[in-house]
């Protein structure tokens, strides 16, 4: 079986895929043969992004930290297609900010968001899950690493990981696998949507931050895709409740600075 077919007949939800590694994973998913709903909460990032996926995938608006807009993307996916294989939990976001300064708004955004996201667009998509799906959760290598500014969000994703724990025992009668990917550093809009970074700004973060990675470059969405698809394909039918990290061996094996 080519690359292309490995997912031949599946049907994945991507949320967040109308941007960064959303979007990545939701190509990887459909170039690997599966249809891909994709969701995100701006109608022309959207249009934009179903342009380049092509027929193989349908968006739809909405906001995951919302249980009615998630219980009717459900509904659509179900009315549409029956059912689905593949979740790819990826809606989330933060930036820095140091603890004094966390304000309970801040908080609220941030757990909102990677946790409470994650949690509803769970138990909006259960009841169309065939049995022996495969669920992946984005996590991240934050939640491990203490940069400073970074602890709600640390502790957001951390929470994340902590599901793909629990729900892997939670879903196991059902032979529904859940895993957690941490992507390591990948560039993408959010770096300046979300964290108020310039160009310049991200060009010189991602030289600093390719010095401590021992592979010699930053990642990129379409690594994360190829992570997804593993993860999304029968190559990984024996592996649950884990998280893997996808960093250029950042985290594992720290390269070190002169």
């Amino acid at each position: 079986m080519s690359t292309s077919e490995v997912l031949k007949g599946k049907v994945a939800l991507v949320t967040g895929g109308n941007s960064g590694i959303g979007f990545g994973a939701a190509k990887s998913l459909a170039e690997a043969g599966a249809f891909v709903y994709i969701t995100g909460r701006k109608k022309q990032q959207l249009d934009s992004a179903l342009e380049k996926l092509g027929v193989n995938a349908r968006a739809i608006q909405a906001d995951v930290t919302s249980k009615s807009q998630m219980d009717e993307v459900a509904a659509i996916i179900k009315s549409e297609k029956g059912s689905l294989d593949i979740v790819f939990a990826n809606a989330g976001g933060g930036s820095p900010i140091p603890l004094q300064d966390v304000t309970e708004d801040y908080f609220d955004k941030t757990f909102n968001v990677n946790v409470k996201g994650v949690v509803f667009t769970m138990q909006s998509v259960l009841p169309i899950l065939n049995d022996g799906s495969s669920v992946i959760l984005n996590a991240s290598i934050t939640a491990y690493m203490g940069l400073p500014g970074f602890g709600m969000y640390a502790a957001s994703k951390a929470a994340v990981r902590s599901f793909a724990r629990s729900w892997t025992t939670d879903l196991k009668d059902r032979r529904i696998r859940v895993n957690a990917l941490s992507p390591g550093v990948v560039p993408t809009e959010g770096y300046r949507t979300e964290q108020g970074m310039t160009e310049e700004q991200v060009n010189d973060y991602v030289a600093a931050a390719t010095k401590e990675i021992p592979v010699g470059r930053v990642g990129s969405p379409e690594d994360m895709g190829n992570a997804v698809v593993f993860l999304a394909s029968e190559a990984s039918s024996f592996i649950s409740g884990i998280e893997l990290t996808v960093d250029g061996g950042q985290t594992m094996v720290y390269a070190g600075k002169s």
